[in-house]
């Protein structure tokens, strides 16, 4: 498909992005014309063959700006609970390139670039890297057409199951399972048991799981994974417990 760029970014230009209109249904946006997105898939390494054109990375900027900005309102928001090094945390296990080039790859981001010769040759729609910073330009130009709504949205519908995950207790977020463990070592004689059962396709699986201590269901939980739907579980029994050993000792 050929396109043009937004006029936020200069003057139209053409760009023969391949199949964009199947890039945004998945991406799931309202956006003004399809066309804006097509900046955003400009390699550097394209413009260098083709120059007068502008590569993605002013979009890139302003999309990691506006990525991290959505992750920590809805983290502030959501989990009232978390100091603000918790938080932190829970925002670098999301924002960062490895993650966001796991969900540019779901979203087969890379079949839409622009590349150059060399780096397409070298696989550059697969590296990480340049997944990334595309992703976050995708993120930034939806930012500039459709406005903060919009690009909240995305960003939510991409990542926020990971943030839940992040803050459940997945990568450099809150360790409940370990949490819950070491508070029943201390007031009980057996361990916390788990019992995680699994619904749904193969792509589209969600596990529940229920912990029990000293054979009584302490919490539940659901998630996309075995990992997150027992911290989850971790968590929701963490929290009873803590307040009925407080109202104990009350």
């Amino acid at each position: 498909m050929t396109t043009s760029s937004p006029a936020s970014e200069g003057p139209a230009i053409t760009l023969p992005v391949p199949a964009l209109d199947v890039l945004a249904v998945r991406l799931g946006v309202d956006l003004p014309s399809i066309e804006v997105l097509a900046t955003a898939l400009v390699h550097r390494s394209w413009c260098a063959e083709n120059p007068g054109h502008d590569s993605n990375e002013r979009l890139e900027f302003l999309g990691d700006a506006v990525l991290g900005l959505i992750i920590t309102d809805h983290s502030f928001a959501a989990y009232t609970e978390l100091s603000e090094g918790e938080l932190t945390d829970v925002r670098k296990a999301v924002v960062n390139a490895v993650t966001l080039a796991e969900v540019a790859d779901e979203l087969k981001l890379g079949d839409h670039l622009l590349l150059g010769k060399g780096e397409e040759q070298s696989g550059g729609r697969e590296k990480p890297s340049i997944l990334a910073d595309a992703l976050e330009a995708v993120i930034g130009v939806v930012y500039v057409a459709a406005g903060w709504g919009e690009a909240q949205g995305l960003v939510m519908r991409l990542l926020g199951s990971r943030v839940e995950e992040a803050h459940a207790g997945g990568p450099g977020g809150q360790d409940y399972k370990s949490r819950l463990q070491e508070l029943v070592a201390r007031h009980f004689e057996e361990p916390p048991r788990y019992q995680t059962d699994a619904e749904g396709p193969d792509h589209a699986r969600r596990f529940h799981t229920t912990v029990s201590v000293v054979g009584v269901p302490r919490g539940h939980g659901d998630g996309r994974s075995k990992k997150q739907a027992e911290q989850v579980a971790a968590r929701d029994a963490y929290a009873s417990l803590m307040a009925k050993l407080e109202e104990q000792n009350a």
